[in-house]
């Protein structure tokens, strides 16, 4: 930050996406909560930021361990593919709705996958 110009660029930049970056968020918040207590999880584990990712990812039937891979920068894209198909998997859902929904446009997934009819199967 070089100059007071600077900073206030980003307090505008906050103040315009600030309220969506809240709406959204709280959108995702609802969709997991649901998603979770059907896999038999406490919902309100959605809430908590990094928490949810590690239930997500023991949701989707993986050790809570492997949530670290989503710190490496090309393996955590990677493993974010791997974690969404192995939801969609858990839900009886194809690839195709794993890809676009549950990856590309996760909010809608999980909107789906946690208000719609599908039900969790456990990792065998």
């Amino acid at each position: 930050m070089e100059s007071i110009t600077d900073q206030a660029s980003i307090t505008g930049l906050m103040q315009d996406y600030g309220p969506a970056a809240i709406i959204w968020y709280v959108v995702v918040a609802i969709a997991l909560w649901r998603v979770f207590s059907k896999a038999g999880y406490p919902g309100i584990l959605a809430i908590i930021p990094i928490v949810n990712i590690f239930v997500l990812v023991k949701v989707a039937g993986y050790s809570a361990w492997m949530t670290l891979l989503y710190v490496i920068p090309i393996v955590g894209f990677i493993f974010s593919i791997f974690v969404a198909f192995r939801l969609g998997d858990r839900f009886a859902k194809g690839g195709v709705f794993s890809f676009f929904l549950l990856w590309i446009l996760s909010p809608i997934g999980y909107l789906i996958l946690g208000f719609g009819g599908s039900r969790y199967t456990p990792r065998r």
